[in-house]
């Protein structure tokens, strides 16, 4: 057991130093747009499916309530949270339009969605990302190494090197940490200090 254990350490550590030299660049792009779309008062939203709607959710507390900074609320809405919304369009019209149908009512041109899928090919996830497009909103994808159907759909992706969806989620969720440091960062401090202004 001990050994199992250093070895599934060993295995998420090694992931990490993949990241690091082949995310860096792309991580930064991803915040850019998130910040200059925050700084234009639009707003942030966040979906997938299973853990990664957790993840959703857990972005969007991140950046509604904070990160490390005491600092003003950020609008991100996480569309995994409301659930007759979530059972009242599975019911009427398909699972497939869970997303799809809150992308319609609540995203603007200018928003960003964040679309999380270890797959990239979750048929909700997909739709989302078509709609989003369609009504000039940017879209992000976090996926896995072959990143599906969602990457080609998505203007900048962040493709985790690996395979299995325990160490995709892994993956982004540290790159979601990063995106909401870099955004604190960004729009709230100045050389490292929070700024009063």
């Amino acid at each position: 057991m001990i050994e199992r254990i250093k070895r599934r350490l060993q295995e998420a550590a090694d992931l990490y130093r993949q990241m690091a030299e082949q995310l860096a660049k792309p991580t930064a792009q991803a915040a850019e747009v998130l910040i200059a779309a925050l700084r234009e008062g639009h707003t942030i939203y966040v979906c997938g499916d299973g853990g990664s709607a957790a993840q959703a959710q857990h972005v969007a507390g991140e950046l509604v309530g904070r990160f490390m900074a005491d600092r003003p609320a950020l609008p991100c809405v996480a569309l995994t949270t409301d659930t007759s919304v979530l059972t009242a369009v599975a019911n009427d019209y398909s699972f497939e339009q869970v997303f799809e149908r809150q992308v319609e009512a609540l995203v603007r041109e200018g928003d960003v969605l964040l679309l999380l899928s270890t797959s990239g090919s979750s048929a909700n996830v997909l739709k989302a990302a078509t709609r989003a497009r369609k009504k000039g909103a940017k879209t992000i994808g976090l996926v896995g190494q072959s990143g599906g159907r969602l990457k080609e759909l998505c203007d900048l992706s962040l493709s985790v090197p690996a395979e299995t969806g325990p160490l995709i989620q892994e993956g982004h969720l540290v790159l979601l940490h990063i995106l909401c440091g870099l955004i604190e960062q960004a729009l709230f401090t100045r050389d490292g200090a929070e700024s009063k202004e």
